[in-house]
């Protein structure tokens, strides 16, 4: 059970609307000056992972209570190119008002889950897990990773206070010449007030040895090529977690997971997933009053 961040969607849901419709919709404003009874229905233009549908809906109800809403495929389900997600019946000028939001809602976090559950297809067969990063929307990060989640990945660390993590830069600053990852191990798990697996980014065999010699439970092996990471695998020997980051795409993430890695770490689950191409298709079911 993928757990929901409705706080985080409530949010999301109310920022939309008020960046979309902080002056109204003076377009449709200026066309009908009365309720337009409609029927609308949100149609997969391409085979999908449904993610955004509980957002999309609380745009709708929140722009307009009075709203009919048939949910056809919920969050975390497959959907075929031509099948119908929603139905929405009720006043056109809400749904034309909500329909924007709705749209953006479900098209960014289908596509990361589209996106997600590809690449989760790719390593079937192996034991590495697909997992999100950090780099999200700002605002949005709790929402993206449950894309993730739905399209069958693992959230990574949620936020800097989820987990100790010794990166590239951690170790610029430090500064240390001589045997750096080590030290860094050292130093992370003297100085921690906190309970967290130690995760140690590496770029060479080299460090490999550091980070074991400094027991770090996780080895992320970063911008490594396939040979260099079965290398680190064999070296690794089960004495800790092997992940693997940078660089990994829909074409070589298959050959990764080979290796033996137990996690797969991946960017751009979240910062380039292609948008699902979704419709809205409207049409009015009494005869519209024109302003005249």
């Amino acid at each position: 059970m993928v757990a929901l961040p409705a706080a985080d969607i409530r949010r999301a849901v109310r920022l939309g609307i008020a960046e979309d419709l902080s002056q109204g919709d003076v377009t449709t404003s200026a066309l009908f000056s009365t309720r337009i009874q409609a029927r609308a229905r949100i149609v997969a233009q391409e085979d999908l992972v449904v993610a955004g549908m509980t957002p999309a809906v609380q745009t709708f109800l929140a722009v307009d209570p009075s709203l009919k809403l048939s949910v056809v495929k919920r969050d975390g389900t497959a959907a075929r190119s031509g099948e119908v997600l929603i139905t929405i019946t009720g006043d056109g000028r809400s749904i034309l008002m909500a329909e924007r939001v709705a749209l953006n809602f479900l098209q960014h976090l289908s596509g990361i889950a589209t996106l997600t559950h590809r690449f989760c297809r790719a390593v079937q067969g192996y034991p590495a897990r697909i997992m999100d990063t950090r780099k999200t929307l700002p605002g949005w990060r709790a929402i993206q990773k449950w894309a993730v989640a739905l399209g069958g990945g693992i959230n990574h660390r949620k936020s800097l206070g989820d987990g100790l993590l010794v990166k590239d830069n951690h170790l610029a600053l430090l500064g240390v010449k001589r045997e750096p990852v080590l030290r860094a191990c050292l130093a992370v798990k003297s100085g921690s007030r906190v309970a967290r697996p130690l995760i140690v980014e590496v770029e060479s065999l080299r460090d490999v040895k550091e980070a074991l010699r400094g027991n770090a439970e996780i080895i992320l092996l970063d911008n490594m090529t396939v040979t260099d990471v079965r290398k680190a695998v064999r070296l690794i020997d089960g004495r800790a977690l092997v992940e693997i980051s940078g660089g990994i795409t829909l074409k070589n993430v298959r050959a990764m997971a080979a290796t033996g890695a137990d996690r797969i770490s991946i960017g751009a689950l979240t910062h380039s997933a292609p948008a699902a191409t979704l419709t809205l298709e409207l049409k009015a079911v009494s005869r519209p009053k024109r302003r005249s």
